[in-house]
C-alpha cells in the first residue's frame, strides 16, 4: 500500500528497450493496422505505450532520492482508503511518517511549519497564498512521495518535505468516471475524470465541485458549526504531444477557487467595553465574516532522452489571491478592528534538470531554477481612537488604509554527482548555490552529501548531510506601519518590526529499512537539524492570513518507525514517530508579540507551537468477497498551548502564562470506509462506497486558542456518514 524507501540510480528502461529493438521500430499512431497486426507486426498502440514508459522512466532518472527518506503512496493506495479520491490532498499526506495535523488544512511535516515544496511530474510549483484551500485534487495523482531528510542537491528552497506527485495520463489511462459523492455535513461533491489520446497526443482531465457545511475547523467542537458553508471548484489538465522516441512536450493546466464562511461561537458579548456608532452589544453567533481564495497555474515543458542523456526544462507561471471580508460592525466590537484584506501574488519561473550517465560508476545530475514574483498587498483597517491611556475617545470608526508591493527573484544552480562505489554502496554528493532578492537578500553555496549501503539483499542502511538556505515565503509577507495604530484599539503590541529572515540549517539523517519477508518491511529514520532564524508562521489577526517570523536560534530532530505488511487480499501500515521542535529568541516581526512573551522567549528555549511530540498513523485494506473493507487512523499527543499560572502569579518577565508551556490532550480519530464494484453493461463499472469518517465521533480539540502565533480555537470534525457512487466512461 505505502512504503519507505531510499532510491539509487540503476539500468535505466531506455537502455534495456533499445537493446531489445523495441524503441527504433515505434511508430507514432493510435490507430491499429489490422492487416499489419493479423500479420505479427507490432501494435502501435502498445508501441505509443512503450514510448510514453520510457520517457516517464528518462524522467524519473533525472531525479534523485538517494540517501533520502521517501514514502509512496499511489492511486491504488488512495482509492482504497475511507472517502478514497475524495479527501482532500491534506488527508493523503498525513497518512505518512512523522506528519501532525493542524487547523485550516495544514499539516507539519518533522516539525516544521511549513517549507514545503509541491512538484509535478518534477516540476515546481511556486508556493502560493492560500492557507485552508487545496489546489491539487487526488483524482490528477498516479502516485505521491513525500521526500525529507537530508536531500539531494536538487531540492532547495523549500526542504521540510518535497511532495512529488506523478499525473495520471491518457496513455496509461484510456478511461474515466464521472460520480457523486456525499453526506453529513451537507456535503455534495459531483466529480469526473477522464484520460484518453489521439495520434501522438494523449490527454488526461480532472475536476470537481465542493459544497458542505464544515468548510472550516469548529471553533467550539459542535457538529454542526454556525456559519461554516464552503464552496470549492478545482480542475487539472494535462496533455503532451510524442513528438519522437526521444522528445515529449507537455502542458499542464490547474485552477482551485475556495470561498469559506468564517464559523462563529455561540451565544459570547464583546468584552472590551467599545461603543461604535452608539452600539456596544453584538451576538457572536451573528457574526459575518468570509475568505476568498484563488490558485491557477500552468506549466509547459520539453523533455528530451537521447541515450545516457536526459533533461526536462519548463516554464512555469502562478497566480494567487486571498480576499478576507470582515463583519464590520461585529469585528470592531469584539477585537477593536474591522480589516478588509486582499493578498496577490503572480509568479513566473524557469527550472531546467538534466542527468548524463557517465558510465556504469557516475551518474552526473544539474539544473538551475529561476524566478520572479510580484506581492501586492491592500488592506482598509476599520479602528476607533483611543487616548494614550487606551480609553476610547471617539463612537466613529476611522478607516487606516495600507497599501503595498514588492517583488523577489529566486537563482539557484546545482550540480551533483552519484557515484557507484561498489554494487552496494552509493554516494550522493553534490553543491547547490542558491541566492535571492526581496525584502532582505542573501545567498548561499551549500554541500550536500548521501550514502546508500545495502547490507544484505534485505537491508538497506542510508545516511546523509545536508547545508539549507531556506528564504522567508516572500509571498505572506506584509508591511505594516504600527505607528499608524498607536493610539487606536488596535495597537501594536510592541515597537520593533523588523521584517523575516533567510533561515541557514545544518541537517543530518541515517535510516535503516529491512525486508522480513516477502510480505512484510519496516524502516527506522532518525533525524537532527540545528538552525540559525528558524522560520515560523502564525495567524495575528482575524483574517486567516499567515504571517512569517523568525526564532534567532531553533533545534528539532526526532525518530521515525514504518512497517508494512501486503498481501494479495490484505495490506496494511503502521507509522510512529517522536519529535522535538524549539526555538529561542524572536528576532522579526516582533509587533505581533507582547512585551512579557519577547522577554521569555529571548531567555529561553520553547517548544513551538506546531510541535506534536508523539505521532502515529495506519490503515488497512482488505477484500472480502468482491468488497474492500478499509480503514485509517490519526493519533496525536497534542499541538502546544499556552501554560497558565496561578491568579496572581506572573513571570519574572511580566507574563501570566508560559508560551507554549503544554500541549493540548491526546486523540485519535479513526476511518471507515466499504466500496464495491457492479458490471454495468459490458463495459461499465459502477463503485459503490460507503464511508464513517471519525467512527467513534471523538471530540478532540486541534487548537484552543492559545500559543504563540495561534489565532483562535479548532476541533477535529465529528463523525459523518457519507455516501459515493462512480460510473466508468
Amino acid at each position: 500500500m505505502v512504503s519507505l524507501q531510499s532510491k539509487s540510480a540503476g539500468l535505466s528502461l531506455a537502455s534495456l528497450l533499445m537493446g531489445l529493438g523495441l524503441l527504433g521500430t515505434a511508430t507514432l499512431a493510435w490507430a491499429e493496422d489490422d492487416a499489419a497486426t493479423a500479420a505479427g507486426a507490432p501494435n502501435t498502440l502498445d508501441a505509443i505505450v512503450v514510448i510514453a514508459q520510457h520517457l516517464d522512466d528518462a524522467r524519473n532518472s533525472i531525479q534523485t532520492q538517494t540517501g533520502a527518506s521517501t514514502y509512496v503512496i499511489d492511486s491504488t493506495a488512495i482509492a482504497a482508503t475511507p472517502g478514497g479520491e475524495n479527501t482532500l490532498l491534506n488527508q493523503v499526506i498525513m497518512q505518512s511518517p512523522d506528519v501532525t495535523q493542524d487547523s485550516f488544512g495544514q499539516f507539519h511535516v518533522r516539525g516544521e511549519h511549513n517549507g514545503l515544496q509541491y512538484r509535478l511530474n518534477g516540476i515546481i510549483l511556486p508556493e502560493g497564498i492560500a492557507v485552508f484551500g487545496q489546489s491539487l485534487d487526488p483524482r490528477l495523482i498516479s502516485s505521491m512521495s513525500l521526500i525529507t531528510g537530508a536531500l539531494p542537491a536538487e531540492y532547495g528552497l523549500r526542504t521540510a518535505g518535497i511532495i512529488d506527485l506523478t499525473t495520471k495520463s491518457g496513455v496509461q489511462q484510456q478511461s474515466g468516471e464521472v460520480g457523486l459523492y456525499g453526506g453529513s455535513h451537507g456535503t455534495v461533491q459531483p466529480n469526473f475524470n477522464y484520460g484518453g489520446g489521439a495520434g501522438s497526443i494523449s490527454y488526461f482531465l480532472s475536476g470537481d465541485f465542493l459544497r458542505n457545511d464544515l468548510g472550516i475547523e469548529s471553533p467550539d467542537g459542535s457538529a454542526n458549526p454556525i456559519h461554516d458553508h464552503t464552496t470549492q471548484y478545482h480542475g487539472f489538465g494535462y496533455v503532451e504531444d510524442i513528438v519522437d522516441e526521444s522528445n515529449r512536450i507537455g502542458l499542464m493546466i490547474g485552477s482551485s477557487v475556495g470561498k469559506f464562511q468564517i464559523p462563529d461561537m455561540y451565544g459570547q458579548q464583546p468584552s472590551r467595553g467599545l461603543d461604535a456608532r452608539g452600539v456596544t452589544a453584538f451576538p457572536s453567533q451573528s457574526l459575518d465574516e468570509t475568505q476568498r481564495e484563488i490558485t491557477q497555474f500552468s506549466a509547459f515543458s520539453w523533455q528530451h532522452s537521447q541515450g545516457d542523456f536526459n533533461v526536462q526544462s519548463s516554464l512555469i507561471a502562478r497566480y494567487s489571491s486571498l480576499t478576507f471580508v470582515p463583519d464590520p460592525l461585529g469585528d470592531l466590537l469584539f477585537t477593536g478592528i474591522a480589516q478588509d484584506a486582499y493578498k496577490q501574488n503572480v509568479a513566473y519561473a524557469l527550472q531546467s534538470d538534466a542527468s548524463y550517465k557517465v558510465n556504469e560508476a557516475h551518474t552526473v545530475r544539474s539544473g538551475l531554477y529561476l524566478q520572479s514574483d510580484h506581492s501586492s498587498s491592500q488592506t482598509g483597517s476599520a479602528v476607533l481612537q483611543t487616548d494614550a491611556q487606551g480609553m476610547q475617545t471617539s463612537d466613529v470608526p476611522s478607516t487606516i488604509f495600507e497599501s503595498s508591493g514588492a517583488t523577489e527573484w529566486l537563482e539557484s544552480l546545482y550540480v551533483q554527482d552519484e557515484w557507484k562505489i561498489w554494487p552496494e554502496f552509493s554516494l550522493n554528493y553534490g553543491l547547490r548555490l542558491d541566492r535571492f532578492t526581496a525584502y532582505t537578500t542573501a545567498s548561499q553555496l551549500s554541500p550536500r552529501l548521501n550514502a546508500v549501503w545495502q547490507v544484505t539483499p534485505d537491508s538497506t542502511v542510508h545516511a546523509g548531510y545536508s547545508r539549507y538556505l531556506s528564504p522567508p515565503p516572500f509571498e505572506l509577507v506584509g508591511a505594516k506601519d504600527i505607528a499608524l495604530f498607536a493610539n487606536t484599539t488596535s495597537p501594536a503590541p510592541s515597537s520593533q518590526a523588523n521584517l523575516p529572515l533567510p533561515e541557514r540549517a545544518n541537517y543530518y539523517d541515517v535510516g535503516v529499512q529491512h525486508k522480513l519477508s516477502s510480505a512484510i518491511s519496516f524502516g527506522v529514520d532518525t533525524y537532527y537539524k540545528q538552525s540559525s532564524n528558524l522560520i515560523d508562521e502564525g495567524q495575528f489577526g482575524a483574517p486567516i492570513i499567515l504571517t512569517p517570523f523568525n526564532y534567532r536560534f531553533g533545534k528539532q530532530y526526532g525518530a521515525e518507525f514504518t512497517a508494512n505488511y501486503t498481501t494479495k487480499e490484505l495490506t496494511a501500515y503502521l507509522n510512529l514517530s517522536l519529535q522535538s521542535a524549539k526555538g529561542k529568541q524572536i528576532d522579526t516581526a516582533q509587533f505581533n508579540f507582547s512585551q512579557p512573551d519577547l522577554e521569555y522567549l529571548a531567555h529561553n528555549y520553547i517548544d513551538l507551537d506546531h510541535e506534536q511530540q508523539r505521532t502515529a498513523s495506519g490503515g488497512f485494506s482488505y477484500l472480502w468477497r468482491g468488497t474492500r473493507i478499509s480503514g485509517d487512523f490519526l493519533m496525536g499527543s497534542g499541538l502546544r498551548a499556552n501554560q497558565p499560572l496561578p491568579p496572581g502569579v506572573k513571570t519574572i518577565y511580566g507574563g501570566d502564562s508560559i508560551p507554549n508551556g503544554e500541549h493540548l490532550p491526546y486523540y485519535t480519530q479513526v476511518n471507515l470506509g466499504f466500496t464495491r464494484d457492479y458490471e454495468v453493461g459490458k463495459s461499465s463499472t459502477l463503485t459503490a462506497r460507503f464511508d464513517v469518517i471519525n467512527l467513534f465521533d471523538a471530540d478532540y480539540q486541534i487548537r484552543n486558542g492559545t500559543g504563540i502565533g495561534v489565532g483562535a480555537p479548532q476541533f477535529g470534525p465529528r463523525r459523518g456518514l457519507f455516501f459515493g457512487l462512480a460510473v466508468s466512461l
